[in-house]
């Protein structure tokens, strides 16, 4: 369901490289073409833009929602991609947590040249859930030949500044998780020493490989010690290995967002 779509009318056209219309109606996407960074690596960014009431995901969706899919084949002098998530809102969807963003997602990505003296030409298919009482694939494409120098675009720096604290940034003193084997998988316990994020905190749990489910986390706070209990059940159904340096945590709260990468063990 690919159809061709002009932005002049959002008003930026001339920033994005050519767009099409996914799922009609519902969600355009672009890709805002940015400018090379000093270290020689491009700043680029998807653009999507929702009808009122309709949402899309985080690349941690939780219980109900749907995970982003990026595929590059087809691009030219591309090494790696780096994605840089403005902070996602807690969402409902049917009565479960979900976590992703509502009308509109900035995503920034940081694109790593083979050789930064040439040209990237980048070319990507994403794959992505858009839900309202209803959920439903969409998939668009983008092409473009990225601009060496480029200028600096105030909405993709705009997005930049939306992402989620580092650990240090956020006065976080300690991480650790307590992992203890269950008959179906695994019992992780976190344990946080950090200032409060704000009002009801959510911690997101990734565990750092892929086909494993992870319940949502009971979360309580005492003083400067924030603690989360989630499940976890591997592809296998039973124990596995678990990388603590691997494990993302993502604090999400009323004032700020954090995320700590890695936990030590108690």
């Amino acid at each position: 369901m690919n159809m061709k779509h002009s932005f002049l009318a959002l008003g930026f056209a001339a920033l994005l490289a050519p767009a099409v219309q996914a799922q009609p109606q519902i969600l355009t996407a672009g890709l805002r073409t940015g400018w090379q960074m000093e270290n020689g690596n491009q700043m680029v960014a998807f653009q999507m833009t929702l009808l009122e009431g309709w949402k899309t995901y985080w690349r941690a969706p939780g219980d109900a929602g749907i995970p982003p899919q990026f595929d590059w084949s087809g691009s030219q002098n591309v090494k790696s991609v780096r994605f840089h998530w403005p902070r996602p809102s807690v969402l409902a969807v049917g009565g479960m947590q979900t976590f992703g963003y509502n009308r509109e997602l900035v995503l920034p990505v940081e694109v790593v040249p083979q050789d930064p003296s040439l040209p990237v030409a980048l070319k990507a298919s994403v794959d992505l859930g858009v839900c309202s009482d209803i959920c439903v694939p969409a998939t668009f494409n983008v092409a473009g030949l990225l601009p060496q120098p480029g200028v600096p675009d105030e909405v993709i720096t705009r997005a930049l500044h939306k992402r989620p604290s580092t650990a240090k940034e956020a006065g976080v003193r300690h991480a650790t998780c307590a992992i203890t084997p269950q008959k179906d998988g695994l019992r992780l316990a976190v344990s946080l020493d950090m200032p409060s994020a704000g009002g009801d905190e959510v911690v997101v749990v990734e565990p750092g490989q892929a086909g494993v489910w992870v319940s949502p986390a009971d979360v309580t706070r005492k003083g400067q010690k924030l603690q989360a209990e989630v499940d976890l059940v591997g592809p296998s159904g039973g124990v596995f290995t678990l990388q603590r340096d691997a494990i993302v945590l993502t604090v999400l709260g009323k004032h700020r967002a954090v995320e700590i990468q890695g936990c030590a063990a108690p």
